[in-house]
């Protein structure tokens, strides 16, 4: 009896109502659970096969490869552009971040069906792992690109670095934001995944990543309007900082940032902010029904 009296006594409003959190903040609360997705993805990713983690190194080496034969040698776009693997690659290296951490954040709850169905936990869980697993896998790229900027003379300051870490949140909050929004979307909407690697596909030609800022300023002239569009694209502030930290280090003379950079740079921090709660909010729509749907 004094038992059920003392349960009696609990007010209905210290308990948490089933199926309703409060978003991305629940991640926080449930750190645990997201170190074992992390871990589990990172586990699972090259299991059973030959080489690895070893493919880790090998995709970005191929697909610079690629890039480097086919747009510098083929077109000679490397003409006037001192260091030119060192560009290409400090480009690239930021959209594989963006393109594997987007195309995993989006299909992390279709991937998860099995614990989406059977048990309740914050959803957002899934979409902000599969993004760390992806950062993660980004790490080994990034040690290459040091060792080579390091090798040729690279010689970093502490501003530039600091500009390389923003670059890389604001890429991560970027494919975050995206991706809530397409993961909630493509449990019921199975084709947003061809929009997602539309996207994806666009996203190494639509930033300074095989040509330079200034070569698209001579191509479209006096058009600023169009200008400040493409530098306010959060990936395109991204790649600026990483060339600006990197290959403006290693040459004698660099494109340096894009004038009004500082402008652009906050209206992509805006974008991409909106975009997080608007992919939140998304996410949060469609959750209602991810075991129906699944």
């Amino acid at each position: 009896m004094c038992q059920l009296s003392s349960v009696r006594n609990v007010s209905a409003g210290e308990f948490e109502r089933p199926g309703r959190g409060k978003g991305i903040i629940d991640v926080f609360r449930h750190r645990y659970l997201l170190t074992l997705l992390i871990r589990k993805g990172t586990a699972t990713r090259y299991r059973n096969s030959v080489l690895g983690w070893v493919w880790s190194y090998v995709k970005p080496a191929a697909q610079f490869t690629i890039y480097y034969f086919v747009v510098g040698q083929i077109l000679g776009l490397h003409r006037g552009v001192e260091n030119f693997p060192i560009y290409l690659f400090s480009g690239i290296v930021v959209v594989n971040l963006f393109n594997e951490a987007f195309g995993n954040a989006t299909s992390s709850i279709v991937d998860n069906r099995a614990l989406v169905r059977k048990i309740y936990m914050p959803r957002e869980l899934f979409p902000v792992a599969a993004i760390v697993i992806a950062f993660v896998h980004f790490l080994p790229q990034l040690a290459i690109l040091l060792v080579v900027c390091l090798l040729v003379g690279w010689v970093p300051s502490v501003l530039s670095l600091l500009g390389f870490v923003c670059a890389l949140v604001l890429v991560v909050l970027f494919a975050l934001g995206l991706g809530l929004l397409f993961s909630g979307l493509n449990v019921r909407y199975r084709d947003a995944q061809n929009f997602v690697e539309l996207i994806r596909m666009f996203s190494t030609w639509t930033s300074p990543v095989l040509y330079t800022w200034i070569l698209l300023k001579e191509t479209i002239g006096t058009n600023e309007i169009a200008f400040a569009i493409y530098n306010s694209n959060p990936l395109t502030v991204a790649v600026h900082l990483s060339h600006h930290a990197f290959w403006d280090k290693t040459v004698a003379v660099g494109n340096g940032l894009p004038p009004g950079f500082a402008l652009y740079g906050t209206i992509a921090a805006i974008a991409t902010l909106l975009l997080l709660m608007i992919g939140q909010f998304t996410f949060r729509r469609f959750e209602r029904s991810f075991a129906q749907d699944l």
